[in-house]
């Protein structure tokens, strides 16, 4: 019998922090939807998608969201800096999947509820390799989620300042990039503004 390659892992890692500022101060975390916390239902959608563990980074009003929000089985991170932006955030989730034996991380961003299982699986599905980079497409416009290679997460963390996420590393490794198109089973809009308050139901 040949020996078959096992699955790899892909974790789901799922960015939390955010206060909400242009929101009158509150955390995306808590927004409601479905009834229920907006980081409830990413992280569902994280693990409908294929993922696994899932780890979840929070900031603003972090007590709050661990006593209304059931994380239940999830890795919950809290970052210190999370007035720094995301950048932070996407440090510490690094930092906190590193040893876990996950083969990749696929980052999700708790404001973007248009994003479903869908569109996780198809990214978690061109995982090629610990080297390799996937990312949702839009029109053929990069957006998220972004999945990761374990062995980019250092360099990818080294360099995640500011409110830029991975954006400076995705800019320099722009053809390393497997781009899926997922603009048929989502759509990728931000929850920033009061306005955008409409798409949550």
């Amino acid at each position: 019998m040949t020996p078959t390659t096992p699955a790899p892992r892909i974790a789901g890692l799922l960015l939390a922090a955010g206060g909400g500022r242009r929101l009158g101060g509150r955390p995306k975390a808590l927004l409601e939807h479905r009834g229920r916390p907006l980081v409830e239902h990413a992280v569902r959608v994280l693990r409908d998608g294929g993922c696994g563990p899932v780890h979840v980074v929070l900031g603003a009003a972090a007590d709050e969201v661990r006593a209304r929000a059931d994380l239940g089985g999830c890795e919950v991170s809290v970052n210190p800096g999370w007035t720094e932006g995301m950048g932070s955030s996407l440090r510490v989730g690094l930092g906190s999947l590193t040893g876990t034996g996950a083969d990749a991380a696929l980052v999700l961003l708790v404001d973007q509820p248009g994003i479903g299982a869908d569109a996780v699986a198809r990214v978690r599905s061109a995982y090629r390799s610990r080297t390799g980079i996937a990312a949702a497409a839009y029109g053929g416009e990069r957006g998220h989620p972004v999945l990761f290679g374990a062995e980019l997460w250092a360099e990818i963390a080294a360099g995640a300042v500011g409110d830029q996420g991975a954006r400076a590393y995705l800019r320099a490794h722009r053809d390393a990039i497997t781009l899926v198109e997922c603009s048929d089973v989502a759509q990728a809009y931000d929850i920033d503004t009061v306005e955008d308050l409409k798409h949550l139901g």
